[in-house]
C-alpha cells in the first residue's frame, strides 16, 4: 500500500495526524519543523521523535519529497526544471537568477483547461490537479531552494482552477510553522475564474497577475477561450472592489504578438479597461510554439506600447526574455518527455 506524503500537509493537518496515531500533540510543530525548516527527506531524520513514534509514523506516512528527473540549463542562468508526478506524468518549474533575485516559477496543474492559443501546456488537454505535495515539492527539492527569494505560480495549469491545494500550499509557505515567507513573495497568475478569483483575494495576501492579452473581448476570445465565460470587463468590475494601493500588488500580463494586438489602438483601448484601477501592466515577448501562428513583436513596436501607457497613467515594463534556448515556452518541456514515453 501507498504512503501518505507529509509534505504540504497544514499545521492542522498534521496535528490530526498524530493524534490519529496517538502521538502527543506537539509533535505536529516538530514534524512541521522538520519538514519546512530542517526540509528532510525521510522520517528517520525527524530525531526529536522517539523511535516507537518514528517507525509509526513510517508505516503509514513518507515525507514525500522527490528530485526533479531532468534539467535544462540556458546560457543565461535560467534552468528549467522537470519534475515526475504520478505514473507516468510530469510538470515543469522554471530558475530564474536574476542580481540579487532568484525567481521560481511552479506550476499547479498536470496539463490545463483553458486552452489558450499561445500556451504549449493547453495542447496537452487537462489530466490531473497537482496536491499540496506535489506543488510544494517544486519549490522543497529545487536544487537552488535557499537562493530563492520569490515564487510565481505561473507554471503549467490555471492555479484558481486548482484553489484548495493551492491555497493549502500558500498557507505552509507564509505561515510561522512553514516556511514563514511574507506573502509579497508570492505572486499567482490566472486568467480570471471568477469565483477562485474572489476568493483568493479574501483567502490570501499574496500579488495577483491576472493574464489579459488583448482589451478587446472577440480577441482575447480568440486567444483565450474563457474570455466567453469570464469575460475581461467583467473581471475588472470584481477587482475594482479591492483595494489594492497597500499590501498587494495588482499587475496584468500582456504577451505581445505581431501585427495581433500590439499597435497603439490596443494600448489605447488598454487604458479605457484598467481606468480607476491601481494596477501595473506587464508586457511579454511571445515565445513561438510550434503549431501555432503567432510571432513575438519587434522591441521597438514593445517600447512605443510601453511609453504610450506609462504616459497615460499605466506604470508598464517590458518583462525581460529569459531562457529561450530551453523549451522556454510553458509546457515544452513536459510535452516532448511525455511524448518521448508514449513511443518508448
Amino acid at each position: 500500500m501507498s504512503k501518505y506524503p507529509l509534505l504540504g500537509l497544514t499545521l492542522s493537518e498534521l496535528q490530526s495526524v498524530v493524534k490519529g496515531l496517538g502521538m502527543p500533540g506537539f509533535a505536529a510543530k516538530q514534524i512541521a519543523s522538520w519538514l519546512y525548516d530542517k526540509k528532510v527527506t525521510s522520517i528517520d531524520e525527524m530525531t526529536n521523535l522517539s523511535l516507537k513514534h518514528r517507525e509509526m509514523l513510517k508505516e503509514t506516512y513518507k515525507v514525500g519529497a522527490s528530485a526533479p528527473v531532468d534539467a535544462m540549463h540556458s546560457t543565461d542562468g535560467t534552468i528549467k526544471y522537470l519534475y515526475k508526478v504520478g505514473d507516468s506524468s510530469f510538470v515543469e518549474s522554471v530558475y530564474i537568477p536574476d542580481d540579487d533575485r532568484a525567481t521560481l516559477c511552479i506550476s499547479s496543474q498536470v496539463g490545463c483547461k483553458m486552452n489558450c492559443k499561445f500556451c504549449m501546456t493547453g495542447k496537452q488537454g487537462f489530466s490531473a490537479h497537482l496536491t499540496s505535495n506535489e506543488i510544494l515539492n517544486q519549490i522543497s527539492s529545487l536544487p537552488e531552494r535557499d537562493k530563492l527569494t520569490n515564487v510565481v505560480l505561473m507554471g503549467m495549469g490555471e492555479p484558481l482552477d486548482n484553489l484548495d491545494e493551492v491555497l493549502k500550499t500558500l498557507e505552509v509557505l507564509t505561515s510561522s510553522y512553514g516556511y514563514g515567507w511574507s506573502p509579497k513573495r508570492i505572486t499567482l497568475s490566472t486568467i480570471g475564474l471568477r469565483k477562485g478569483l474572489q476568493r483568493f483575494i479574501e483567502e490570501s495576501d499574496c500579488h495577483l497577475a491576472v493574464s489579459l492579452h488583448s482589451p478587446v473581448a472577440v480577441q482575447r476570445a480568440e486567444l483565450m477561450p474563457a474570455e466567453k465565460a469570464f469575460p475581461a470587463k467583467d473581471i475588472v468590475d470584481l477587482l475594482k472592489n479591492y483595494d489594492f494601493s497597500k499590501q498587494r500588488r495588482l499587475s496584468f500580463e500582456y504577451i505581445m504578438f505581431k501585427d495581433v494586438n500590439d499597435s497603439l489602438i490596443y494600448a489605447k483601448e488598454l487604458v479605457k479597461l484598467l481606468r480607476g484601477l491601481d494596477c501595473r501592466m506587464n508586457l511579454i515577448r511571445f515565445h513561438a510554439i510550434p503549431g501555432v501562428d503567432l510571432n513575438g513583436s519587434d522591441p521597438d513596436t514593445m517600447i512605443a506600447f510601453r511609453d504610450y501607457l506609462t504616459s497615460h497613467g499605466l506604470f508598464t515594463t517590458i518583462r525581460s526574455s529569459r531562457g529561450e534556448d530551453i523549451f522556454a515556452a510553458c509546457g515544452m518541456l513536459s510535452t516532448a518527455k511525455q511524448n518521448d514515453n508514449k513511443t518508448d
